[in-house]
């Protein structure tokens, strides 16, 4: 049986299952039937002896010196009337007036009478003359005494004739419920059977418990939600990257706060508490099919190369400009004119260095430096200008340099999509760290300016504003809005304190 599919497997116990049941339904029913016949045998008998009893021609007969005479032939056409297989009249003492067989007139009937002289009808079975009986004995009164006892029965044998014909036919409706059972069950088999692939219960299980495995060991999170919006399946991965509770399979996923998770592209960024995570969602026979993938490592290293890519770019767009101001001197020099070469290249020469001293001297964490250096390029290529302000100190306080990158990086780029003045603040005092960024732009209104997905540039955008969010969040910082003007408060770590 091991060695068989799960769909043979299934046939066979459902072929048991079915020929029990029936089996049983029609020993079931036998048994009703022979009660019942049993039943009606004893009614029947009771019905014809207390009607005998009653007959006016009974007690009549009792007065003559020979009752048989007349009351054999009457009780022979009521047994055949009524279908009985014996009528007995007899004297209280027992002994027989009539009987099936003449014969056996004149001897004591095979019974117990006692209950009937008392004047009680009463039914029971025993054996007499023609076997086992199902008989009922009811006195006979006349003037005001019992003067004579009547007996009728149906011999056991009779009542089984009729059980053995209600036998063939149960056995007719058995086979034919077995047949339509089988042919039901075959049909489900074979369907089994196709969903299966034929393969046992064994092979199921490995397969079950190779796919749970693997389902379950993957870092890449797994959600399967089914048409209704209910939750059916969730791995590990999942379970952590969205925080789930442990009961989250088969609630609806509004429930468990994941509708904006589904909602969009099917190949998106969701942000999720302090998470930056990669989401694909794609549609199957069974519902949708989404996975999650941790991206929040991924995010800030990206901020970062961009941050030291727009620094490089600033690098070579200097270089680039140096490159045409010496070409400048040294044709000044050509021509003779050295003072004017002279005083070009230093003028440039001071200009450069007086914006690195600036932005090294005030903020000595080197990746925010390099960033700031790189945006003020960008923001000269742009034709607007990015600004430090004078009061800026910023020493290297421990804090996550992805984090100072994302928050600074994401602010000034938003304000220089929106304007071509940018001021930045940097400052530290006891309570923490201040990084205030403004610009001469009409600034924000809308208070959900730092959900994800907000934007007032189109498709494609909405992502800046809700990283800073998320940055500051896991710093355990505040930000505030006022027009153009972004205050971002960070606290400063214990062991700088």
């Amino acid at each position: 049986m091991r060695r068989w599919s799960l769909a043979g497997q299934m046939l066979v116990l459902q072929l048991l299952v079915v020929a029990v049941a029936v089996t049983g339904c029609v020993v079931l029913a036998l048994v009703q039937a022979h009660r019942l016949l049993t039943e009606e045998a004893g009614a029947t008998a009771r019905a014809v002896a207390v009607s005998v009893a009653a007959a006016p021609g009974v007690a009549a007969a009792l007065d003559d010196p020979e009752p048989t005479l007349a009351l054999q032939p009457y009780a022979e056409r009521v047994r055949e009337q009524t279908g009985v297989d014996f009528v007995t009249i007899m004297k209280p003492d027992g002994t027989r007036y009539t009987h099936p067989n003449p014969a056996e007139i004149g001897r004591r009937f095979l019974g117990h009478t006692g209950r009937a002289l008392a004047g009680e009808t009463f039914v029971e079975t025993y054996t007499g003359t023609l076997g086992p009986s199902k008989r009922a004995v009811t006195p006979v009164w006349s003037g005001g005494r019992v003067r004579a006892l009547v007996s009728a029965g149906i011999t056991i044998d009779r009542i089984s004739a009729r059980l053995r014909d209600q036998l063939a036919w149960s056995g007719l409706v058995a086979a034919l419920a077995l047949g339509l059972g089988a042919a039901g069950t075959w049909l489900v088999t074979v369907r089994l059977r196709r969903q299966t692939h034929g393969l046992g219960p064994v092979e199921l299980g490995r397969i079950h418990d190779h796919h749970d495995a693997v389902l379950h060991a993957v870092r890449e999170g797994l959600l399967l939600v089914g048409g209704d919006g209910t939750l059916t399946l969730c791995n590990d991965a999942a379970r952590q990257l969205l925080d789930l509770p442990p009961d989250a399979e088969g609630r609806h996923v509004a429930e468990l706060g994941l509708s904006a998770l589904l909602e969009g592209h099917e190949e998106r960024v969701h942000l999720a508490g302090d998470r930056v995570l990669a989401v694909n969602i794609a549609a199957s026979r069974l519902g949708t099919v989404v996975t999650v993938r941790d991206h929040t490592e991924l995010q800030a290293l990206a901020g970062q190369l961009d941050a030291e890519r727009g620094f490089a770019d600033s690098l070579r767009s200097a270089a680039h400009e140096a490159a045409n101001r010496l070409h400048t001197v040294i044709t000044l020099v050509e021509l003779g004119r050295t003072e004017q070469a002279v005083a070009l290249g230093t003028a440039e020469l001071r200009a450069a260095q007086e914006l690195t001293d600036r932005v090294v001297g005030a903020v000595r964490e080197p990746v925010l430096a390099a960033l700031l250096l790189g945006k003020s390029a960008e923001a000269a290529e742009r034709g607007g200008e990015l600004v430090l302000t004078p009061d800026s100190d910023l020493d290297d306080l421990g804090l996550d340099p992805r984090d100072l990158v994302t928050i600074v990086g994401n602010l000034v780029d938003n304000a220089l999509d929106a304007a071509t003045r940018v001021e930045v603040r940097l400052s530290a005092d006891r309570d923490g760290v201040v990084i205030r960024v403004a610009d001469d732009g009409p600034g924000l209104t809308a208070p959900e300016a730092f959900a994800k997905g907000w934007t007032t540039k189109g498709d494609g955008h909405g992502l800046g504003l809700a990283l800073v969010g998320q940055a500051v969040r896991r710093l355990g910082g505040t930000i505030d809005v006022a027009g153009s003007a972004f205050t971002v408060r960070l606290p400063v770590p214990e062991r700088v304190r």
